[in-house]
């Protein structure tokens, strides 16, 4: 299995720069066109921060750009939302998040979570978002949800996304605030299952760890990625799409790998925050 990661493309109902004056649209098509000699992928995965403002233009122009490479590559997309998502444009456009969904989740429910196969594998996607917050939470029922998913193992496995990771760095000033709040209620859920990899975004840099002995991986942002080699307490925001592939099913696997757009603006700042605008954000939206 052979799954390209994406995360983080923060488009704008206009294809323009935006307040640091990076065209997040422009960051996606060029990510895209680095990739396109990508051959054999099963999937592709967005993980959420999909459009910036919410609109349902910034969505449809996410649904064209990544939907149409992927046509190209024969392969299904699966995208989650992230904090800064809007469910109700989301679903106008993108539905569940899933082309032709086997399970979703209660139409009742506002979160857009859903389950389909591919090649043998179980691809459940989740919804950390929390309305008007940059951190993100699973709730009880979606949780419930997810353990009724699992009770029977798949083919293959199962692989689990979402938005909000549930590991954090204690160097970065932002992570251990931010990522998902409740991490051991996930654990307790897939202790045991047929998860194989857990893969998110929101960081906006690439990080591995562990949930549960489960893989956990978070793919760099597409429309810039932070860097942490800023001052402690600070943080940096530096030009430059990434993304990953995600190998699973392999003798070695599961094994990851980034790719860098090459971008001749790569690593200029996009913003910087010292540590009284880094606590000032920390204390407001914690």
């Amino acid at each position: 299995m052979r799954i390209l990661h994406l995360s983080d493309t923060h488009i704008e109902r206009t294809d323009g720069p935006n307040k640091y004056g990076v065209n997040a649209t422009d960051s996606l098509r060029l990510m895209l066109a680095e990739l396109r000699h990508q051959r054999d992928v099963d999937a592709v995965v967005v993980t959420g921060d999909i459009a910036d403002d919410g609109s349902v233009e910034a969505y449809t122009a996410v649904r064209e750009l990544v939907g149409g490479f992927a046509q190209r590559l024969g392969a299904p997309v699966f995208y989650t939302t992230g904090n800064h998502d809007e469910r109700d444009a989301f679903g106008k456009v993108l539905a569940g998040g899933h082309p032709e969904p086997e399970l979703v989740l209660d139409s009742e429910a506002s979160e857009r979570a859903a389950v389909s196969t591919v090649a043998g594998w179980r691809f459940v996607t989740l919804d950390s978002l929390v309305p008007g917050k940059v951190y993100g939470h699973l709730g009880t029922a979606q949780l419930d949800w997810l353990r009724g998913a699992l009770s029977e193992p798949a083919e293959r496995g199962t692989v689990l996304a979402f938005h909000h990771p549930p590991i954090s760095l204690d160097i970065s000033a932002t992570q251990p605030h931010f990522g998902l709040r409740n991490p051991g209620e996930l654990g307790e859920v897939i202790r045991g299952s047929d998860v194989r990899v857990v893969l998110t975004g929101h960081y906006h840099l690439q990080l591995f760890g562990l949930l549960e002995s489960v893989p956990v991986w978070v793919t760099p942002g597409v429309v810039n990625r932070i860097d942490l080699t800023s001052a402690p307490g600070t943080e940096r925001a530096v030009r430059g799409a990434s993304a990953s592939l995600v190998e699973l099913g392999g003798a070695a696997g599961p094994m990851f790998h980034t790719f860098h757009a090459r971008d001749p603006r790569a690593h200029e700042t996009v913003y910087e925050l010292d540590e009284e605008q880094v606590r000032s954000f920390v204390e407001r939206e914690a």
